[in-house]
């Protein structure tokens, strides 16, 4: 055996667990659209009627959809996007912010996009584990009728043990995840495939001919029907978004070989069963399985939508780290589930506003039907915000044609708009609602960073400039205290209230002085050359920059271990932090409209500590209070 075919037999084995490992995480919403899908678009709501052109017109949209929305833009244009490993709507936005330095109009753009897509990506969060249990929940009404009014109390309830769960961390029931998903892909493709030999003339379906000439026949009402047809789509930003957990080669073959053919055979036989029966549009997925075999489905499909909102739950929680780290988000508790998974998290304040708002959900729709109608905006909201910056990337930093890249966008994004675009009419109908969610969260995200860039801006102008201040010292130096004494500022050039006002107070400096300063980088995880930047200034001044990606959780700690190398060793017993605590102040000055000023000071006050949130001691902490006026 040569060494390249015994590495590629010692790789297998991996391939296959991290092949696993994305049918159980990244798929679970694309692969419980079934559930719902085809019983939406052939709603009453949409007058199409559950005729062979109809049937087949919506089955090739469908299948078309797959090819074009998944097939070719995601999974091979996309996911080219990837931002040292990570993908997500965070990621290509720092990814397409880095290929726009030096042009801060289309930086600032890129930054408004990336909070838009982020704030969508929350209402798909509360609007996917409604929509994902209450539709599998609703199979007893077709095994027995009578039970109908049981559906939403059920679905409550997984819920409630559903979000309980976060806080055990998904590490020890996340080996279940993939052989549950293989066998719902398994048996939903069986069923299908059932369906579609008695059937076979539905697949006639896969000729774009048919979904031609349904908009052709049904005019305006195609149009609308799009609407439903995107709920197929659903979970594809999931593709994208776990590729840093499982990479691009398992997630697209587990896509290709598994997971792609087996949504196929069901949406097929689903349409199939319209074919011989019209009156199953009232639940074609439950209507596809044999009566003996009803509850076992419910149980797995119950199963299955736990697992697909897990998988988006775990996402809000990975977003949310992103965008506090790229200072788009007030700093919030992150604990870690898991010692092994850097990924596994739980973010409580997020846990708790999900679980509200996806119970009210339930509660306030009532059923999967109505839930439809609020589906898909939020879904093809971030489609679009991704394809935009994808081009972006595409031509900034993969440095393709512009020709090139106005025909990909152009495909791509009439697609994009024209489901969003059908989504847009639903709004009266439940629509609304991850709109307002949405606008919720952009209005939360877009004042805490302008707040900050105010709050920065304020800093700077009132700080003293370093460099004197330290010649002032050496002609005339106060009293020096054993020692380090380690000053958190956001501008290492300028001198940190915190050390104005321990002079001023104490009338003493430390033996060591250390300016500290933690940024941000546009990329997920900091290189080793780049982490630490250290400078000596003399008469026992540093400056110390420390740099953490925006998938790292930074340990200011550690990372200043790290710094005996360079010359300066700490004694975390022998070293004392100061930090100015900014008691923020609403003024009616130019840079923010006053209700977004007092916006931005109640954020600040409910924010996390900085201390506890670079994981600085508490015990070798002093805090000093400062206002600021914004």
């Amino acid at each position: 055996m040569t060494v390249s075919a015994a590495t590629d037999t010692q790789a297998r084995p991996a391939l296959y667990a991290l092949m696993l490992g994305a049918i159980g995480v990244v798929f679970g919403d694309l692969g419980t659209s079934p559930l719902y899908t085809l019983q939406e678009v052939f709603s009453d709501k949409y007058g199409l009627g559950v005729a062979r052109a109809s049937v087949l017109g919506v089955l090739s949209l469908v299948f078309w959809a797959l090819v074009l929305v998944v097939c070719i833009k995601y999974v091979i244009f996309v996911m080219r996007a990837d931002n040292k490993g990570e993908g997500g709507i965070m990621a290509i936005m720092a990814l397409a912010q880095r290929g726009a330095r030096g042009l801060p109009k289309l930086r600032w753009v890129i930054g408004l996009l990336g909070i838009f897509g982020a704030a969508l990506f929350y209402g798909d969060g509360v609007i996917t584990p409604a929509i994902s249990v209450l539709s599998a929940v609703e199979g007893v009404k077709v095994a027995e009728p009578t039970l109908a009014r049981w559906v939403m109390p059920i679905s409550v309830v997984i819920l409630l043990g559903l979000f309980w769960l976060q806080k055990r961390g998904t590490a020890r029931v996340g080996v279940l995840f993939g052989p549950v998903m293989c066998l719902w892909f398994v048996v939903i493709a069986l069923l299908g495939l059932r369906m579609i030999v008695q059937e076979p003339r539905i697949l006639a379906a896969l000729n774009p001919y048919y979904a031609v000439r349904f908009f052709q026949s049904h005019g305006m009402l195609a149009f609308v029907a799009l609407g439903g047809v995107v709920l197929a789509l659903t979970g594809t930003e999931a593709l994208y978004a776990d590729m840093g957990h499982f990479g691009k080669r398992p997630i697209r073959l587990a896509w290709l070989i598994f997971i792609f053919p087996a949504l196929l055979l069901n949406y097929f036989g689903q349409g199939a069963l319209l074919l011989r029966d019209p009156t199953a549009a009232s639940n074609p997925f439950y209507l596809l399985v044999p009566r003996a075999l009803l509850y076992p489905m419910i149980a797995l499909a119950a199963a299955a939508t736990v697992i697909a909102s897990q998988a988006v739950i775990s996402g809000a929680y990975s977003m949310t780290r992103e965008a506090v780290q790229l200072g788009y988000s007030p700093r919030m508790r992150i604990v870690h589930t898991s010692r092994s998974l850097s990924g596994q998290i739980f973010v409580p304040a997020i846990n708790g506003m999900l679980l509200i708002l996806v119970v009210a959900a339930v509660i306030g729709f009532r059923s999967s039907e109505n839930l439809g109608a609020a589906y898909g905006i939020a879904v093809t909201g971030t489609m679009v915000t991704t394809t935009l910056l994808a081009l972006v990337v595409a031509l900034r930093l993969w440095h393709w044609k512009l020709p090139l890249v106005i025909a990909i966008g152009a495909v791509f994004l009439v697609i994009d708009l024209a489901f969003f675009g059908a989504n847009l009419l639903k709004v009266e109908h439940g629509g609304w609602f991850p709109l307002v969610l949405g606008l919720a969260v952009f209005t939360v995200m877009a004042t805490w960073r302008r707040g900050r860039e105010l709050v920065l801006r304020e800093i700077r102008h009132a700080g003293l400039a370093l460099a004197p201040f330290i010649a002032s010292i050496a002609e005339h130096p106060p009293v020096r205290v054993p020692g380090t004494a380690v000053f958190l500022t956001a501008n290492v050039n300028a001198v940190p209230h915190a050390l104005l006002h321990s002079l001023k107070h104490f009338k003493a400096l430390h033996e060591r002085n250390v300016l500290l300063s933690v940024e941000t980088l546009e990329t997920p995880v900091a290189d080793a050359g780049e982490r630490i930047e250290l400078h000596d200034l003399g008469h026992a001044f540093w400056t110390l920059v420390l740099r953490f990606g925006f998938a790292e959780d930074p340990d200011v700690p550690a990372a200043m271990a790290q710094c005996a190398g360079k010359g300066l060793r700490f004694d975390m017993m022998d070293t004392t932090f100061f930090l100015s605590r900014e008691t923020i102040v609403a003024t009616d000055r130019p840079g923010m409209a006053l209700w977004r000023d007092k916006l931005f000071a109640f954020l600040s006050r409910n924010a996390m500590p900085a201390t506890a949130f670079f994981n600085i001691p508490t015990n070798r902490l002093v805090e000093l209070g400062t206002q600021v006026e914004i």
